[in-house]
């Protein structure tokens, strides 16, 4: 692993960092979560044509810029600095990948260019929420996250005119579902006999039996939906007759989106404590700056350390996504970066004092974006556990209780 940046992927970062340096402040991205769609569309727009930042991993010929993970990582760690609300993370980490690894080369045609443009955005919807255990972060790769035989989850069944499939159910806490202008949807087909995961194009607007409700959250920066389908029409990615290993599929997705959402903790981490650092130089108690007693000088050295540890760990993740597919990395950069972001969040509560935790203070954003990103993408200690377990640090049976003692 070469650990320097090159030439180009310094431009992207700088590039970026800039423009929302200019058009992603506070007080735009409070005015963009109360918009219909949830983020700046202006500005997605802008990202797109300029930077190409929702086709960085789309291959070139599908209208892509051609990049890897490393350089969709350093986008995100910039998005997340600013806690920059766009449908990034659904569209170009989840939705573009899956169609490029299962879609046919006439949907892949017909999509990834639109996807890449930033004129299309995408949202995976997954029965029950369950991302990090469709990804394989949280448990095996198994596909039972889906649902299955009469009830639960989400059903398919093919149309009765013989072409096309009609699905039934609803999912919850689908990043950025109330205005995506596609879902990829995961559903149980064949009953409870035959039952296998497969997953359906749809177009939301106007495809009737859709109802799509913008969830109240926690982090307003992170737009979630209930999806509803009841008769909706939908398209089966991948070629017809034949079942997709769609739970193979995501679990190969697994590196590349734990790097990226780490490498967002880690840029939200990093801008929260630089803030803090700001806030304790100029804050005075006892006639000198805070920042000068020496509790705080250790504590935010230590957050520091945290943080640089999980944006080391969050670059070999992604690293590691692109070069040499690994079970454990993503999973444990992801822990490491979770983990920095809730660190760095609640020194920055408590040493900004009462103004902290106030609607009008930005630390209260961050704060929310990290005990938020904990319950969408952990719990931390379940991703720790499941990379041990598959590095094999755990004995079996009643070994593994003596090696805890």
């Amino acid at each position: 692993m070469d650990a320097e940046l090159s030439d180009e992927q310094n431009e992207i970062r700088r590039t970026l960092r800039e423009l929302l340096l200019k058009r992603c402040g506070p007080e735009e991205v409070r005015a963009a979560v109360r918009t219909a769609a949830g983020y700046d569309e202006a500005l997605w727009a802008l990202l797109a044509e300029r930077l190409g930042l929702p086709g960085l991993a789309v291959e070139a010929r599908y209208g892509g810029v051609g990049c890897g993970p490393t350089e969709a990582a350093l986008a995100c760690e910039e998005t997340g600095r600013v806690l920059l609300p766009s449908p990034l993370l659904a569209t170009a980490a989840l939705v573009a990948p899956l169609i490029a690894a299962l879609g046919t080369e006439a949907q892949r045609a017909r999509l990834l260019p639109s996807l890449a443009s930033g004129e299309l955005t995408g949202a995976l919807v997954l029965p029950g929420g369950h991302l990090t255990a469709a990804l394989g972060l949280t448990g095996a790769c198994d596909g039972q996250w889906a649902g299955g035989g009469r009830a639960g989850g989400i059903q398919a069944r093919p149309d009765s005119g013989g072409e096309g499939w009609r699905l039934y159910g609803e999912a919850a806490q689908v990043l950025d579902g109330h205005s995506a202008g596609l879902l990829l949807v995961a559903a149980r087909a064949g009953g409870y006999a035959r039952g296998r995961t497969l997953l359906f194009a749809l177009r939301p607007r106007p495809a009737r039996g859709v109802t799509r409700t913008r969830l109240t959250t926690l982090d307003e920066t992170r737009s979630q939906a209930r999806i509803e389908l009841r008769d909706a029409a939908a398209e089966l990615l991948g070629p017809a007759g034949e079942d997709a290993d769609v739970p193979g599929a995501l679990a190969r997705l697994s590196g590349g989106v734990a790097a990226a959402v780490a490498a967002e903790a880690v840029g939200a981490a990093g801008r929260v404590l630089e803030r803090t650092v700001e806030y304790v130089c100029s804050r005075e108690q006892f006639g000198r700056p805070i920042g000068s007693f020496q509790a705080v000088k250790h504590r935010l050295a230590d957050i520091h350390v945290v943080v640089q540890a999980a944006r080391s760990a969050a670059y070999y993740a992604a690293w590691a996504a692109g070069s040499q597919p690994s079970e454990a990395a993503g999973g444990l950069a992801l822990a490491q970066a979770l983990e920095a972001q809730r660190m760095a969040a609640a020194a920055a509560v408590q040493l900004h004092g009462g103004v902290g935790v106030t609607w009008e203070h930005d630390v209260q954003l961050y704060f929310k974006r990290a005990a938020s990103d904990e319950l969408l993408f952990g719990p931390v200690h379940r991703l720790r556990e499941l990379a041990a377990e598959r590095a094999g640090l755990f004995a079996a049976g009643d070994e593994r209780e003596a090696v805890a003692l």
